[in-house]
């Protein structure tokens, strides 16, 4: 699997939507926010994003 890696900041349009999260989730983005120096929505979109490209490449091994 692939390194999960903190982005630089970058500009790309978005949509607002609301999601709920377990505590103890929101306390880690928190904190990683803090030391990081990037948003907790910066955050948890590279964070969802890293998760899509894992899968994906689990299912092109799976369907091989």
């Amino acid at each position: 699997m692939k390194k999960f890696k903190l982005p630089n900041a970058t500009d790309e349009k978005s949509v607002l939507k609301t999601i709920r999260i377990k505590l103890s989730t929101q306390q880690k983005l928190e904190e990683l926010s803090v030391k990081s120096n990037l948003s907790i929505n910066r955050l948890v979109n590279e964070c969802i994003e890293f998760a899509l490209e894992n899968i994906e490449e689990k299912e092109k091994i799976a369907n091989k």
